[in-house]
């Protein structure tokens, strides 16, 4: 059952309820018999990864990630300068 957080208009009397769904809203304080608001506070939410994308919280699939690691080593092997071949003294 969810807890509700309620505050009197009158007096100020913060306090907190454990109420059902089904269960109608305090209306009246219990300090001073005011009217009540109900609070509505933030909730923490925590988003993890790099986006928030259906595919994001899947494994990744062995043929894409395989193909984009070869091609980023193909291209890194290919930038490096070719050493030049001295010949041997005889």
């Amino acid at each position: 059952m969810p807890t509700y957080a309620y505050a009197c208009t009158s007096c100020g009397h913060k306090f907190d309820a454990v109420q059902s769904f089904a269960d109608d809203a305090l209306t009246v304080c219990p300090e001073c018999g005011g009217q009540l608001r109900k609070q509505y506070g933030s909730i923490g939410v925590t988003f993890n990864g790099s986006g928030f994308y259906r595919t994001d919280s899947r494994a990744k699939s062995g043929g894409s990630g395989d193909a984009s690691a070869s091609s980023k080593t193909e291209s890194t092997t290919s930038a490096k300068p070719a050493t030049a071949s001295t010949p041997a003294s005889s």
